[in-house]
């Protein structure tokens, strides 16, 4: 019975400590331009996804973070992507943001160009 167990641990010990890329350095409230690998047919291209992120999930190797855009007749896009896919070719910090939360889902509820303002607005009392 302790066979089983042992390999377990080790095998555990072997995925925490593996030489994973440095995480790239963005932080919630960028905007960020991904360039993610799609197949399409036999092939593959490369498809630009820019916008602000939203959240950033740490889950060691399953480390996830999501990005909203806003398309076209002001309807909004987010998309997961996970920090160490191989189908992510780069990370590109297009602008910085500064932002006071760890979670920006109050994006989602804002429309045109409030939707992108990553700084918080001062409410007047």
């Amino acid at each position: 019975m302790d066979q089983p167990d042992t390999q377990k641990q080790n095998s555990f010990a072997v995925v925490t400590h593996l030489d994973l890329p440095k995480a790239h350095e963005f932080n919630v409230g960028d905007t960020v331009r991904v360039n993610y690998k799609i197949k399409e047919g036999e092939s593959f291209r490369v498809q630009p996804f820019e916008g602000v992120v939203i959240a950033k999930k740490n889950g060691g190797v399953s480390k996830t973070f999501t990005v909203r855009k806003i398309g076209s007749d002001s309807v909004g896009i987010e998309r997961i992507f996970p920090l160490y896919s191989p189908n992510i070719e780069s990370i590109k910090v297009v602008k910085q943001g500064q932002a006071r939360r760890a979670k920006l889902y109050y994006l989602r509820g804002k429309k045109g160009r409030e939707a992108l303002k990553v700084k918080e607005v001062k409410k007047a009392s």
